[in-house]
């Protein structure tokens, strides 16, 4: 069963409504747990902690949390209900169990702390993947800044859950058609940076004990393939996000 809350970042009025929304997403996932001896509480666990195994993940009922942004909605795709990575993923699972797709159009990862975190960690859940970089990046967020934001995101998933954590970093943003008119010179500073956010991203992520999606290696395929970039230039197409689920579901196997 998959929730989903979807909405865009703005004023008072989308902050009220992002709680009310997320109240009643908990209540629905926790009601629907069932009357077993699991619960949706919340536990603290040391960092080393050893998370849910892949085998547990593939062969019993989970709890799974997408925290992201418009990817993780499947803006991009025809029908983000069922073509986005995360309904993808989520085909993978034992089909009683539950998912929380927790993406916001156009959020980046520090207003993220505060809308999607919050009912991540109150779910308990034992999946959970993240791809919370991209609108950081070209929206010209500073790199301490997010880096910053993103220790304190893991670090409270970490600590407070035993999940399985699978994280996706930057692509190749320079191919995308977004940015083709770029020059040259621009590019090759721009894929500096990539590789320069990326190399940090990956050591918060062994930090954390989290599984990193290098979305750079390979030659960057989400941006390199036409077909797998949407018509409006940024996001995935359907073919994109079936690519981009079978790099998460490769990891969360792994």
């Amino acid at each position: 069963m998959i929730y989903s809350f979807h909405t865009t970042t703005g004023g008072k009025h989308d902050r009220g409504l992002a709680t009310l929304c997320l109240s009643i997403l908990l209540l629905l996932c926790t009601a629907c747990g069932g009357t077993g001896s699991s619960s949706h509480v919340s536990t603290t666990t040391p960092i080393g902690t050893q998370p849910v195994s892949s085998t547990q993940i593939q062969s019993r009922s989970i709890v799974y949390v997408a925290i992201g942004a418009s990817d993780a909605v499947g803006v991009g795709s025809n029908q983000p209900g069922s073509q986005g990575y995360v309904p993808l993923i989520t085909d993978h699972l034992s089909h009683d169990s539950h998912t929380l797709n927790l993406g916001i159009s156009g959020i980046k990862i520090h207003a993220a702390l505060q809308q999607e975190l919050p009912l991540a960690l109150s779910t308990n859940p034992q999946l959970i993947t993240i791809w919370l970089v991209t609108n950081d990046f070209i929206g010209g967020v500073p790199y301490a800044s997010y880096m910053q934001d993103l220790n304190t995101l893991l670090n409270q998933l970490r600590t407070s859950t035993q999940a399985r954590i699978v994280m996706a970093n930057l692509p190749d943003v320079t191919r995308l058609p977004l940015l083709a008119h770029l020059d040259a010179t621009k590019k090759a500073a721009l894929q500096h940076e990539v590789q320069r956010w990326n190399a940090q991203i990956a050591i918060l992520a062994h930090q954390y004990h989290v599984t990193l999606v290098d979305l750079s290696a390979h030659n960057s395929q989400i941006t390199a393939h036409p077909e797998y970039i949407s018509g409006d230039g940024f996001h995935p197409s359907a073919a994109g996000y079936v690519q981009l689920a079978n790099f998460f579901w490769s990891a969360i196997k792994s």
